[in-house]
This record gives structure tokens, C-alpha cells and sequence, in this order.
């Protein structure tokens, strides 16, 4: 019997909570310099002072850097993608001016973090201030122009199309901000690096891809890639923000050699919420149209993506957000457009989602707005809308292809799972009652793309002469239990007991090649690289097996269940594994790059029911049923995990989560007092139903589960606190759903 499909418990946890997990914070660097960055109080401004001798001369400084002096040997950081504009790329340090609050201005090293601390208040910065450039719909005008030499805040429009709305008998629009979100690892971000006798450059890194980073390093400091060693140690959490390495981390090799020691550095909370990119900042204005009798008909979506001071990741996540346009609707009439816009607030990245889960929004929110015009109830015009079961591929509306799903059983699972009909009832009880705390229900069918970038991922398996396999994977981990999926794939193959195979990941000098480890790609790509891997290294052996059964090797089999070689038809006489490793002199080694020949579009139905209390504005969200449809589940347990934690963040941004900044710029959510982080408290128990529609892209049947709890959450909890009041006149409101928002809305209060 195969062990995928069960419930094993995750093998890395034990270090995780007795505390032998090794973060880079953690690392022991004798003689290492700690590096604190003094960064911007303004959000537009032209540097025209900077002082920084007293600071050089403080107790415990090693070294203080400008802008300046790092551009003069450094220049400016490599453009994440080759079509962003030269005059947009950003220097490693603040040279001439700034464009958003928390740039870096200037970089001190010292002895302590204390004495570095001491050091900054000593940096004497002026500015003459310019004009903020904050709102989005303002920032298109170009009144003020954030990079003049570039000479607009619109970096770039794609291509757009129109739907044709002429023949609907009801259309309804509304204008939906996706309010920009931190990721908040519990790890921020942390880097240390230093330099080797023999010239070599080591980089320790919190981030999502160490083959990746150890490139971009050996292309910033003119080296070859074998000059480069980059570990990513345990990690902290990533969700999409640690995808990139950015210019704080990438100088640390500069600034080692500079001062010939190793330098460690590890940003404040209060630095990852105010400098790490962050997610989402999407404005929309969405359009749906169709019949009375409650058929879609049309559908268009114009998008603002505001990408921040320079064009990073978030440059490209509207691209994402037109490719899952229809979702889960057989929607042939569509149209989009979208222009990314330059803003003088910290960049835009992926996270969580990074696209699909605005796509999600749009679509969800305009069937409900729809449904209401109607007087339709809402899963009826989902049913009546979804694309059939399909099991070969389906192209949607906007040219999308998707391998497979089963739309309809997703929604009629869930609605049973939270028996629709009864909450209808106690709903229109409960209205009737007059009470002041009213029941909203809410649905939010999703599909999403993972692995939906080109590329490989590596994997090698090893025999080794003590009978050991060792495994390399050119994923990295940061929380997603690879350790324990990647050893359970293995011992499927190989019928090897998981405790005789060891994962190794994460190290450059230890892992041949390895690419970022971004939209839910580890398992699809990753673990098929390592079942290949595997079967390759049972046809070696076989050779090996047959010499040591003196038998013809065309007479043998495999039995993967008992990890035994014998010759067909009598299985009394075999080669195990360790009859194998005893006459190697070395490891047996096989490996494969898997690439898979198009993405995979997990899906599913989440319906969430929440009380709103109308005299305060209060929700309380009362149940979350979750139908995840995440094709052939490995590890059930880890995907649960991955599930619920995507419930969290998808819960956290209807209901609690948003950065502020104010007219001027300046960030107004810096901490956890002011950027609400969900605790457990705030969250019930969550109600998993199992969906599987196994994808045939990959053998293993597996699609992403990354990221699908945060895709379907949003929406459901999002239409969930709009149908408790919209019998109260209140159609529409922005997330997040904040108690006095409610309030103002109900009360007419602006």
C-alpha cells in the first residue's frame, strides 16, 4: 500500500519547537559587523544634505556608506525583469533623492546593533519635500510626476479589449480596491554574508530561492557562479514577499569586502512592515451583464495596479489577474485593461495569490451585485453560470486554458456541507426579528493557476553505501513541509522506510541548480522531479540487483512496496536495497529537471457565515467551509495546513488587515497596534470538505494548495458581510471591513 494519501505527521516540526531550528539570525559569525540601515522619513524628496562624520567617528562604527559611494562602485540594482525602464531601476542607497518612506539613505556598521543604533541618530538628513504621490486615480494624471525623467507614473498600459454589453437586460458596476497588505513573516527578512580564504563569496539568506539569489549575487558582484555559495537556512515564512532578494540583502557581499569581516543583518518589524514590498494594491472597476433570468452575458475588468516607487514584481501581477479573468464562469464576452502606476509608497510584489485572488474578487463580487439586481438567489446564478465537469482541457473567455475541474460538485458540496437552505431560513428569521445582530452568507467560488511560470526543478536521489538515499531538491523551503512530502514521494518509489532518506535543499554548493520557489509549484514540479528521479535510480540498480541474484536482468522486477529486486515469479529470492549499497564504492545516483507542459488550476467553494452587529459594526465570523479541489493530495495533514493558514490570510484581509498610508505618504500602519494581524481568537474552526480531480499535467495528479485558501476565503467572507447588510441599503463597501467602516456605512455617516 502506498504511503501517499495518508496523514503522515511532519518530520521537521520537532526542531521547530524545542528550538534547533537554525534561522540566519541565529547564525554565530565571529568578528561579524551588524548592519542597520537609516532610512527615509519622507516620502518625496531631493536629498540636499547628508552629514554623516559624527556618525563615522561613534563609539563601536566600524564603516558608514552613502548612496553615493556604493553607486560609484556597485551602480544601481539589476532590473528584476529585462523590459522595466533603466531610468527606474533603484540604487542600493538613496543618492540624490527618495521616493517612498523607508528607502535607505544611508548604511552603518558596527560593532552591535546597539551602537549602530546610536550611530543613526547622528546622520544628519535634509530634503527639500516634494509632493506625495499616493492615490492612484490622482497619480494617473500625472500632476505630479514621481520619476521625472521618466516623465509619468504610468510605467506601462497592456493591451485592452472590450466587452460588448449591448444586448444585456441588466448590468451592474462597482469600483473594488484591493487594499495594499504586508506579508508579516514571523521571520522578517535577514541576510549575512562574508568571503572565503580562497575568494569565495557565502550568503545566508531568509528567501524563496537560493539558486536564484546565488545567480543575481554573482552577476551584481562580477563573479562566476561557482564563485557564489548561498544557503537558505530554516525560514521564518515567506508568502511571496521573500520571493526576490532586494538591495538591502544583495550589498552584504559589498559591504564584507569593504571592511574584510562578515556582516549580519536582520530588519525590525517595524522596518519589514514600513521597506518589505508589499501585496496586493489593485483598484478595479468591474462591469457584468446578462439576462433577467439571471445568464452572464458580459463581463469587463479595468485595473490600476499601483506598483509602488519602482517597478518590481507587482509590475506584472495585473498579467495574472487577466488570466484568471472569468474564473470558474463560461463567460465568452469579456474584456480588460490595465495600466501599472508609479506611486511614492514602498514597491509591490507577489503575495499570497499575487493576482489570482483579485481576479477572484472581481468576478465573485459583480455575481453577487448581479444576483441582488436580479432578486436571484446567488448559488443559483453560480450554478447556472459554471463551466461543466471537464476532465480534457477548457479555454475560458479571455484564452486561458485550464486542465480540469468540477466546478459544479464544488458548489454543491459546499452548500451542503453548510446546509444552505437552513441558513437561508435562520437568515430571514433573524431579519424578521428585528435583531440588531443580522446573518450574512456568503460564497466565493475560485480557480486559480499555479505553477504558472515557465521553468524547471531539480531533483536528484542517491543510493549511498550505507544503504542510506539521500535526496536533493532544488526547492526551498520555508514552512510547506517539503522535508516530510518530498521523503514520503521517495519512499513510495523506492519502498524505502522515510527514516532512511534524508532532504537536503536549500544550498548551492550542495544542490546542482534550483529555481525560485513561487506559486505553488514545490510539489507539482519538485516532487515529479524526484519521483522520476527515483524510478531512473531503480532502473540502474536493477543491473546491480541482477548480479547480485546471478539473473538475467530483463527476468527481474520490482516490488515497490517491499523495496525489493527479484526475478519474475518468484519473489522468495530478491536484492533489497542494502544488498545493493553494500558493493557500491560511491553513491548511485539518478536525477531529473521536470518541466511540465502547462499549469495546473486547482479550485473550489468557500462559504463563510458571520453575524453584524448593525449598532456597532462589529463581524463575527460564525463558520468558513472550505471546498479545496487541490487534484491528488499527498500528505492530507500538510495540505490541511496549507489550507488553514490560506484561510487566515484570506479572512485577514476582508476583516482586519490594511496598510494606510496618508495624504503625505507617510505610513500610518507601521506595527502590529496598527496593522491587525489575526490571532487564533478571531478565527473559527475551520470546515474542510475533500474534493480530488487529479490533473493529468503531472504523474504524481497533484496541483497547488499554496495558495487556494487565501483565493476562495477572500470572496466568500468579502460577500458574506455584504449580504448581512444589504437589506439595510448597504450594497457596496472596501475592504478591509473594519467595525467603524460598517458603522459609517449603516449610519450614513461618510
Amino acid at each position: 500500500m502506498s504511503i501517499l494519501g495518508n496523514r503522515v505527521v511532519r518530520r521537521e516540526d520537532p526542531g521547530f519547537l524545542t528550538g534547533a531550528a537554525t534561522y540566519v539570525d541565529n547564525l554565530q559569525l565571529e568578528n561579524a559587523a551588524h548592519l542597520l540601515y537609516v532610512r527615509s522619513t519622507l516620502a518625496n524628496g531631493t536629498i540636499t544634505e547628508l552629514d554623516v562624520e559624527e556618525s563615522r567617528t561613534a563609539p563601536g562604527v566600524i564603516a558608514v556608506f552613502s548612496g553615493a559611494e556604493i553607486a560609484a562602485e556597485m551602480g544601481t540594482t539589476p532590473n528584476v525583469l529585462p523590459m522595466f525602464p533603466e531610468e527606474l531601476r533603484r540604487p542600493y542607497v538613496a543618492i540624490d533623492s527618495v521616493k517612498h518612506v523607508g528607502q535607505p539613505v544611508v548604511a552603518i556598521l558596527a560593532e552591535t546593533m546597539g551602537q549602530a543604533l546610536d550611530a543613526a541618530e547622528l546622520v544628519i538628513v535634509d530634503y527639500d519635500v516634494l509632493p506625495a504621490v499616493v492615490d492612484l486615480e490622482d497619480a494617473m494624471q500625472d500632476n505630479i510626476v514621481l520619476h521625472p525623467e521618466f516623465g509619468s507614473n504610468v510605467l506601462d498600459r497592456m493591451p485592452a479589449s472590450e466587452a460588448d454589453f449591448s444586448g444585456c437586460e441588466v448590468v451592474v458596476e462597482a469600483r473594488i480596491d484591493n487594499q495594499r497588505l504586508t506579508g508579516a513573516p514571523i521571520e522578517p527578512r535577514a541576510g549575512a554574508a562574508w568571503w572565503t580564504d580562497d575568494g569565495r563569496l557565502v550568503h545566508y539568506s531568509a528567501c524563496q530561492g537560493a539558486h536564484p539569489t546565488r545567480d543575481l549575487l554573482a552577476t551584481i558582484m562580477g563573479l562566476e557562479k561557482d564563485q557564489v555559495r548561498v544557503v537558505v537556512p530554516d525560514v521564518g515564512g515567506g508568502f511571496g514577499a521573500k520571493s526576490r532578494t532586494y538591495p538591502e540583502e544583495l550589498a552584504l557581499g559589498w559591504y564584507a569586502k569593504k571592511i574584510g569581516r562578515p556582516v549580519k543583518w536582520t530588519e525590525t518589524r517595524t522596518e519589514n512592515v514600513q521597506a518589505m514590498p508589499q501585496g496586493r494594491g489593485q483598484l478595479q472597476y468591474a462591469k457584468l451583464g446578462g439576462t433577467r433570468d439571471g445568464e452572464i452575458t458580459a463581463y469587463q475588468l479595468d485595473v490600476l495596479q499601483d506598483i509602488g516607487a519602482y517597478p518590481i514584481i507587482g509590475a506584472v501581477l495585473a498579467g495574472m489577474t487577466r488570466r484568471m479573468l472569468t474564473g470558474t464562469y463560461d463567460i465568452a464576452n469579456v474584456g480588460f485593461s490595465a495600466a501599472n502606476v508609479l506611486t511614492s509608497k514602498v514597491c509591490v510584489t507577489a503575495y499570497r495569490g499575487a493576482g489570482r485572488p483579485e481576479a477572484t474578487v472581481a468576478i465573485e463580487r459583480m455575481i453577487d451585485l448581479f444576483a441582488d439586481e436580479i432578486g436571484a438567489d446567488a448559488a443559483e446564478v453560480r450554478a447556472k453560470n459554471l463551466v461543466p465537469k471537464f476532465l480534457e482541457p477548457y479555454t475560458t473567455g479571455i484564452g486561458t486554458e485550464y486542465d480540469n475541474g468540477d466546478y459544479p460538485e464544488a458548489l454543491r458540496l459546499a452548500l451542503a456541507a453548510v446546509d444552505y437552505e437552513q441558513m437561508l431560513a435562520r437568515q430571514a428569521a433573524v431579519r424578521a426579528s428585528g435583531s440588531s445582530n443580522v446573518l450574512g452568507i456568503g460564497i466565493g467560488m475560485y480557480v486559480e493557476v499555479t505553477s504558472g511560470g515557465p521553468g524547471s526543478e531539480f531533483g536528484s536521489v542517491a543510493l549511498q553505501p550505507d544503504g542510506r538515499v539521500r535526496v536533493l531538491s532544488g526547492a526551498t523551503a520555508f514552512g510547506q513541509g517539503h522535508d516530510t512530502t518530498f521523503a514520503m514521494i521517495v519512499a513510495d518509489r523506492l519502498g524505502v522506510p522515510m527514516e532512511h532518506i534524508d532532504i537536503v535543499q536549500g544550498d548551492t554548493d550542495l544542490v546542482d541548480r534550483g529555481a525560485l520557489t513561487v506559486g505553488s509549484r514545490s510539489m507539482q514540479l519538485a516532487g515529479t522531479a524526484l519521483a522520476n528521479a527515483s524510478q531512473r535510480l531503480i532502473d540502474r540498480a536493477k543491473q546491480l540487483a541482477a548480479d547480485h541474484l546471478e539473473a538475467d536482468v530483463d527476468d527481474l522486477t520490482f516490488d515497490s512496496g517491499a523495496g525489493r529486486f527479484h526475478v519474475v515469479g518468484t519473489p522468495a529470492v530478491a536484492a533489497t536495497w542494502l544488498d545493493i549499497a553494500t558493493v557500491l564504492d560511491d553513491d548511485l545516483r539518478e536525477e531529473h529537471d521536470f518541466s511540465a507542459p502547462m499549469p495546473t488550476f486547482p479550485s473550489g467553494c468557500h462559504v463563510a457565515v458571520v453575524e453584524v452587529d448593525t449598532d456597532t459594526g462589529g463581524v463575527n465570523l460564525l463558520r468558513m467551509v472550505a471546498v479545496d479541489d487541490a487534484g491528488k493530495i499527498l500528505n492530507p495533514l500538510i495540505a490541511e495546513g496549507q489550507i488553514h493558514g490560506g484561510l487566515a490570510q484570506g479572512i485577514a484581509q476582508v476583516l482586519f488587515e490594511g496598510i494606510q498610508y496618508d495624504e503625505d505618504g507617510n505610513l500610518v500602519t507601521a506595527n502590529f497596534m496598527d496593522y491587525l494581524v489575526p490571532s487564533a481568537a478571531e478565527l473559527p474552526s475551520f470546515e474542510l470538505v475533500h474534493l480530488e480531480t487529479p490533473t493529468w499535467v503531472n504523474e504524481l495528479g497533484a496541483k497547488g494548495v499554496g495558495e487556494s485558501g487565501t483565493i476562495g476565503a477572500i470572496p466568500a467572507v468579502y460577500n458574506a458581510v455584504m449580504d448581512a447588510v444589504s437589506h439595510l441599503g448597504v450594497r457596496h463597501m472596501e475592504t478591509p471591513l473594519t467595525p467603524e467602516k460598517i458603522w459609517r456605512a449603516l449610519t450614513g455617516r461618510s
